[in-house]
């Protein structure tokens, strides 16, 4: 324990020194704090809407690094470091880190023997990935018309060209083969794979030529999975929904079984796991695109279920009755909500650490003094002829002009324009991140008011959904307190709730009196046929149970009485 510690403080002090000596390239995406697979999708998308505009056939090959971790090279990393400037204590111990480690296996009644390790950098640790990151970042090579993404060892080399991009991928692959064979850095070139972007609109047919790699064709895919995230060669996120809507069946289908109709888990447990399981599974993605509205009937279904599965509902609750009880809203204002978010995040990161940042417009307002390009290509931002010139706060009107419209980035961040109306300087996502960038201003707005806004954006929509005047239950995210209680107690006050019943505490206390009133719809009526005294009605046997007669319904616990 102590020694992770330890790596995670050694690993904060480098990743501020690397960040100073430009050791970590613009375009890594992955295992750095302020990037995730989302910039790296959205870097993608609008690099290629952004050669689209200007008539280029547009290609991505996909790379995965062979061995990873295990062929990083210490004395080239090592003299790395001390050709940028990095501190001599630093790099003493990186370099104590990557030698002389030994491994011990214990058993109980064996005696600890230590074994030399040959593994060069150690898996797991939360420097190792930031050592790998540092020791990769020559490879993104600079060439007109090519982006090379990367996300720690997965690589996305792509061109564009007016013609077929088949030569241009096979002469970028070469040179990033030769640039990494110094320093024992190969491709598994078997899961390489291709795509040949295309437009929503394009009337040209769809191209088939393969590439031809080491001996090996790769013919394009027309779906392909990176990073999490399903590619189709026109950016329709039809597919990529429909895995996570079938992931998500899964993934309910395996945890009801902890918490069937009424047994098992209390409802507040299932919110928490609807909350962190059901709904990072189904909404993976939604920061990069919104899900078509075929799609998002499906899952809406789906949300329902979850619903009904976290309060024990019947299927014939009114659906706004339904969320409002399972402190969850209704999906389509929650993806709403997330896509918000995703554009706050995007507009308040710092320029020079996130990719997708850098891509947006200068006139959004940031803490920073300056707006940092993309390093690979050329300066994206500065060539006007890309998009036309549209202010990012303005919504654009494709009826009015279809051609004025928002790439890919910008839109995320129109998104987010009602959140920040009023606002000067957006504020950085976190303070760390600002603590090796020069001229910080001492007094900037709270990111946390920015999201509590969202948040009265996302009641203020679920507020708005019409609901009946019966239900006791207003939106809330927050776990309802009754939910602690027991079963009988929980209908007894939604009884209370809707006015078909009284609950009362007796003036001694500890004794809870249930009494409905003459005109409640739940008392039993008699039939005219009847005498006014009615006989008792005989128990009712569970034929599911093995231990013989047993009444139903049950008798009310000690201090618990009902007149019902």
């Amino acid at each position: 324990m102590l020694s992770k510690i330890l790596e995670r403080v050694v690993a904060s002090r480098l990743l501020a020194q690397a960040t100073m000596c430009s050791l970590i390239h613009p375009l890594q995406c992955g295992s750095l704090p302020g990037r995730s697979t989302a910039d790296a999708a959205l870097v993608l998308q609008h690099n290629d809407e952004s050669f689209h505009r200007l008539r280029y056939r547009v290609s991505t090959l996909f790379l995965d690094v062979k061995g990873g971790f295990d062929n990083v090279e210490s004395p080239f990393l090592l003299s790395l470091l001390r050709r940028k400037g990095v501190s001599p204590y630093l790099v003493q111990w990186v370099s104590s880190f990557l030698r002389d480690r030994t491994c011990c296996l214990t058993f109980q009644g064996f005696p600890r023997i230590f074994a030399p390790v040959s593994v060069r950098v150690p898996q797991g640790s939360p420097i190792s990935r930031l050592i790998f990151v540092i020791y990769v970042s020559s490879l993104h090579l600079e060439s007109p018309r090519s982006l090379i993404i990367s996300y720690v060892d997965d690589f996305a080399v792509k061109v564009a060209s007016p013609s077929y991009n088949v030569r241009l991928l096979q002469k970028s692959f070469s040179a990033l083969k030769r640039k990494a064979s110094p320093i024992n850095i190969s491709f598994s070139v078997p899961k390489t794979e291709l795509i040949h972007w295309r437009t929503a609109r394009s009337n040209e047919p769809p191209c088939y030529l393969p590439v031809q790699l080491e001996g090996q064709l790769f013919y394009p895919q027309s779906r392909l999975k990176w990073l999490g995230f399903i590619f189709t060669p026109s950016f329709d996120p039809r597919s990529h929904f429909s895995r996570r809507y079938t992931i998500a069946n899964a993934a309910l289908a395996t945890i009801r079984r902890l918490s069937p109709p009424g047994m098992g888990l209390p409802p507040y447990l299932c919110l928490s796991l609807a909350r962190s399981l059901l709904a990072l599974i189904l909404l993976y993605g939604s920061a990069v695109s919104y899900p078509p509205p075929s799609i998002l009937g499906q899952m809406s279904v789906f949300w329902h279920r979850v619903c009904r599965w976290i309060t024990n509902c019947f299927s014939s609750t009114n659906l706004t009755c339904l969320h409002r009880e399972a402190c969850y809203p209704p999906l389509p204002i929650l993806v709403r909500h997330q896509h918000r978010l995703a554009g706050l995040r995007l507009i308040c990161f710092p320029p020079e650490i996130n990719p997708a940042r850098a891509c947006l417009p200068k006139s959004v307002p940031t803490f920073s003094p300056h707006c940092a390009a993309l390093i690979a290509r050329g300066k994206i931002t500065s060539q006007p002829y890309l998009f036309f010139n549209l202010d990012w706060r303005s919504a654009p009107d494709k009826a009015r002009n279809p051609r004025y419209h928002h790439n890919p980035i910008t839109a995320l961040a129109n998104v987010a324009v009602p959140l920040v109306d009023n606002v000067s300087t957006l504020p950085p996502i976190s303070l760390h991140l600002t603590d090796y960038l020069p001229s910080v201003p001492g007094v900037i707005p709270s990111y946390a008011r920015l999201k509590l806004r969202a948040k009265q954006h996302l009641f203020s929509d679920w507020a708005a959904i019409p609901a009946p005047r019966t239900t006791p239950f207003h939106p809330r995210r927050a776990p309802i307190p009754l939910w602690a209680w027991g079963s009988l107690l929980r209908a007894g006050y939604t009884r209370c709730a809707l006015g078909k019943a009284t609950l009362r505490l007796t003036p001694h206390g500890g004794i809870l009196t249930l009494t409905c009133p003459a005109r409640c719809a739940l008392r039993p009526r008699r039939p005219s046929n009847t005498p006014s005294s009615p006989a008792p009605r005989p128990p009712f046997r569970d034929p599911a149970s093995s231990k013989g007669s047993r009444t139903w319904p049950p008798r009310p616990k000690s201090g618990l009485t009902s007149n019902c």
